[in-house]
């Protein structure tokens, strides 16, 4: 059981993203670059996995059977880790070239770099190459290590659904991999930031991870708190989520006006209306009967009749900016271990992926908190194959599972 971190060969594998409260699945094509080919993607059920662990092996694994079986992609797979029961170092060691050398000196730094007990610990590290240090030269290595009774349990889902696990490698270099573009004129490290269903940040030099971290709940947590203070159903407040527009809604510190009905067609185009034009008398009609008919309607048919509605709700768009506030917050927390840890270094800007990327607003919300430059990543999709409405955003991580290259 390794943790898949160089190129190491192998057939074609489709790439499995587990996140809370849902599953995508992309083959991916590279020829001089990354790009999603075919991808499948389902929800799953609330608690199915929680903070990056599985906790219904059962429901998980009925999930990727159905998903499988309807998407027609090959049964082999690689599956992404992302919690915080996973670690990330960096080694120098006195140059070695033997193969078994080396592990056995990255299984003795082991020791002493990875807090958790060796015997239920999966380790694997890839060589970066030799550099200079006041030393004289060292050999840089990469560990990672995994607890294994955590990954255990999410191959044991994977089994279930008939797939055959070809290897686990950490979602975080899957996202380095299909968002990586070598820019001779970029210089310095970019964080890579993930906000789906759960939140993962990775800081790299180039193609290489320096830092990773999960750093919050993500989209899925928000959506959890909302239902929760609702007393409505998840799949209602994850389609209230997705309705709001940062860039249009009231602050949440004051309250949403109300949506005027004016006699003109105009002045409902500037509330935000949508319709066709009517007369003061119509349209007041058409208010009172959506009125009446609203409590027989889902909180998700009331977002995708009306917009607005969920644009201008102050306790939704306060769950979403106080859950911007925390990630930016522990984002911040982040950058400043990494720069104060030796090797460590400052970012020149944040690439952000994920389904967070669909909020209209999210990015210049973090930029805003953050006070650096925020941009929107994109991802290569091969054009027709996106199935069922999913979104490109958050195939990223599974876009880079599919495959071990760099796209230089």
């Amino acid at each position: 059981m390794n943790i898949n971190l160089g190129r190491r060969g192998g057939a074609e594998v489709v790439g499995l993203d587990v996140q809370p409260g849902f599953v995508a699945a992309v083959k991916a094509r590279v020829n001089g670059s990354i790009l999603a080919e075919e991808v499948a993607s389902m929800p799953l059920p609330a608690d199915t996995v929680r903070d990056g662990e599985v906790m219904d092996q059962d429901a998980l694994g009925d999930v990727l059977r159905e998903l499988f079986a309807s998407s027609g992609l090959s049964k082999r797979v690689r599956v992404g880790v992302a919690n915080q029961r996973t670690v990330l170092r960096t080694l120098e060691l006195p140059p070695i070239t033997d193969r078994k050398e080396l592990a056995a000196a990255v299984g003795f730094q082991a020791q002493e770099q990875v807090p958790m007990p060796l015997s239920n610990a999966v380790l694997d590290f890839h060589p970066l190459g030799i550099v200079e240090t006041p030393a004289g030269p060292r050999q840089r290595v990469v560990l990672v290590a995994a607890q294994r009774d955590m990954v255990e349990k999410l191959l044991a889902a994977v089994r279930r659904a008939g797939l055959t696990p070809e290897g686990v490698d950490l979602s975080a270099f899957a996202l380095i991999r299909s968002l990586y573009h070598a820019d001779p004129e970029q210089t310095g490290r970019v964080l890579y930031l993930n906000v789906d269903g759960l939140t993962n940040l990775a800081i790299a030099e180039g193609p290489i991870c320096r830092f990773t971290r999960v750093v919050g709940s993500g989209l899925e947590g928000m959506a959890i708190g909302l239902a929760e203070r609702r007393g409505i159903a998840l799949v209602d407040a994850r389609s209230l989520l997705d309705a709001v527009d940062l860039t249009a809604a009231a602050p949440v510190s004051e309250p949403a006006p109300p949506v005027a009905v004016e006699e003109t067609h105009e002045a409902t185009q500037d509330e935000g209306e949508t319709g066709e034009p009517a007369n003061g008398e119509v349209a007041a009609t058409e208010a009172a009967e959506q009125s009446l008919e609203e409590d027989a309607m889902s909180y998700e048919e009331m977002a995708s009749v009306g917009g607005v509605r969920a644009e201008a709700d102050a306790e939704v768009l306060n769950v979403l900016e106080n859950g911007i506030r925390d990630i930016s917050g522990e984002v911040r927390n982040s950058l400043d271990f990494h720069r104060s840890q030796e090797g460590g270094g400052e970012v020149s800007h944040i690439l952000l992926s994920g389904s967070a990327q669909d909020i209209p607003g999210f990015a210049e919300a973090l930029q805003a908190s953050l006070g650096v430059e925020v941009q929107s990543a994109q991802l290569g999709v091969v054009d027709g194959h996106l199935n069922g409405g999913v979104s490109p955003h958050r195939l990223a991580v599974a876009t880079g599972l599919a495959t071990l290259e760099i796209h230089q």
